[in-house]
This record gives structure tokens, C-alpha cells and sequence, in this order.
């Protein structure tokens, strides 16, 4: 007799995969962490295979996990689309998501992926800008959701989190112990008058490296160790590293998360998209 896989303890195996712990996968599935190991467990019994490399420091699968991954989350979309466009009361429409640039990675995609495959009618349209600009488009009702960075988020906004900010520049480079300082942000970014402010209340001084608003430019002259700039803990781009070490640069604080919702829409799918949003990036 064929065998068959459990749909429910694969979703287990690919969310852990997925978001790189027990503990966070949990969270997405409503479920208890030692029911989503459970899960895993059996799972592994099932197929006579260890899916993890458990002696690691970090979470790391097997190279049999890796080859299931890829098959588990063609079945799982497969199992999720076909619910969801056999059942009568599937969700559709759009869905406007409004995220700053610098927290799109690393949860956006992995949300983005998730959706589609619970709800491929949904269309989930991502814009990406400035926290200013989108509160503006989303008090015209440009947005049905909207993640911000800012100190003080409005009171219908719900607070997900308090993230440091950090200096970051070229890995291993020395851009930061120049003076003057040279920095590299965009002209609207929110992080550019904390870090002005920063640097003139230690006495150090600074001039800027970039003007305009390409972040690619910011990006490259970073990089290229010709400037520093300020990022979110947990959201720092590739080619940049946090500074670290003696006579750092002065301390620029935190920046609040937070999360506004429009009441124009409420069924499943933006529960979800809710729920996946708080699991991704609350405390």
C-alpha cells in the first residue's frame, strides 16, 4: 500500500523551515510549540529520516529536509489553492500593503509567499516608501494596512515593537573613525536628523555623502566604505555591518513598529495577513 504524507505535519516542517525556529512557527500556526515538535517528530518517524541537523548551533536542515522543502511547499500550495477555490466563501479582491524600505527584509517575501498560497485569489499589492509619505497616502485611503517606523506612532496604531538603532557601514571598514563624519541617507529618511543630532550633541562633525532619494546610491557609497548611515536592528541590508568596537559613534536610540489597519475590509484573509504581520515583526 502507497504511503502518504501528513499534510498537517508537513505545514509544521515548512514553517519552521521557513521562519527558522519552533518557537516562532508556532506563533503562525496557532498552535503550542511542543505540539508543532510533535508534529515534526512524527513526521521524521514517518519517513525514517532526521529533517535537522540538531547539533547545530542554529536550526539547519538535513540535506534530506532540504530535498522535502521544496516538494512540501509545492504540495501545501497545491493543498491551499485547491480549498480555497472549491470553497464558496473564498476571499478575493486586493489587499493594499503599505511597508518602509528598510523592514521589507526579511518577513515581507516570506508573508508575501504564505498568503498566496492560503488565499491565491487575494491580490496583495506592496508599496514601499517613506513612513511620512505613507501615513499621508494612507489618511487618503491609499492603504488597508501599513507597517511604519517612527517614535510615536498615533494612538490607533497598534505598537508591534521597540527596535534599537544602529550605525552600520562597510563590513571591516574604517568610514566611521573619519572626520568629518560623512553620512549617507537619503534626504527624507527618518533615521537622517537622529543621526545629525547624535553626532553634533557628542561634538563630532559630520558633512553628507549622498543627496536624493536613491536608496541604491545610499546602498553603494555605504558599501564602498565613503559613508555611514543608521538602520533598524534586524534590518540591515547586504555589503553593510553593524560598527562595533572602542570610541564608537554615539547612541541614536530606538524606533516603534507600529501597525495601522483601515476597517474597510474584514474577513479571513486579512486576519491573516494580520496575524502574520504581528508574528514576523512584534516583540
Amino acid at each position: 500500500m502507497p504511503r502518504n504524507l501528513d499534510l498537517s505535519s508537513l505545514r509544521s516542517f515548512v514553517t519552521v523551515a521557513d521562519v527558522g525556529g519552533v518557537t516562532r512557527a508556532a506563533g503562525y500556526l496557532n498552535l503550542t510549540q511542543s505540539a508543532v515538535s510533535m508534529q515534526i517528530k512524527r513526521l521524521e518517524e514517518s519517513l525514517g529520516l532526521s529533517l535537522f541537523l540538531r547539533a547545530a548551533r542554529k536550526l539547519a536542515l538535513s540535506p534530506e529536509g532540504e530535498q522535502l522543502l521544496s516538494y512540501g511547499r509545492r504540495m501545501l500550495a497545491l493543498n491551499d489553492e485547491a480549498l480555497s477555490l472549491l470553497s464558496s466563501t473564498a476571499c478575493g479582491g486586493e489587499i493594499r500593503l503599505g511597508v518602509p524600505h528598510d523592514v521589507v527584509y526579511p518577513g515581507i517575501p516570506g508573508i508575501l509567499r504564505r498568503m498566496a498560497q492560503a488565499y491565491p485569489r487575494v491580490r496583495i499589492n506592496l508599496v514601499s516608501s517613506f513612513t511620512l509619505l505613507m501615513k499621508q497616502e494612507y489618511a487618503r485611503g491609499g492603504f488597508d494596512v501599513m507597517i511604519t517606523t517612527e517614535e510615536a506612532p498615533d494612538p490607533a496604531a497598534e505598537v508591534l515593537s521597540s527596535r534599537g538603532l544602529v550605525w552600520v557601514g562597510a563590513p571591516d571598514g574604517n568610514a566611521w573613525q573619519r572626520r568629518p563624519v560623512r553620512l549617507g541617507f537619503k534626504d527624507t529618511c527618518i533615521f537622517r536628523t537622529r543621526a545629525q543630532a547624535a553626532l553634533e550633541a557628542a561634538g563630532l562633525p559630520w558633512e553628507m555623502a549622498t543627496g536624493g532619494e536613491s536608496e541604491q546610491a545610499v546602498e553603494a557609497t555605504v558599501a564602498a566604505d565613503l559613508a555611514v548611515t543608521v538602520r533598524m536592528q534586524g534590518s540591515i541590508p547586504e555589503g553593510m555591518a553593524p560598527i562595533v568596537g572602542d570610541n564608537q559613534l554615539p547612541p541614536v536610540g530606538e524606533m516603534k513598529l507600529g501597525l495601522y489597519r483601515a476597517n474597510r475590509r474584514s474577513d479571513e484573509a486579512m486576519d491573516l495577513l494580520i496575524s502574520e504581520i504581528r508574528c514576523a515583526y512584534g516583540s
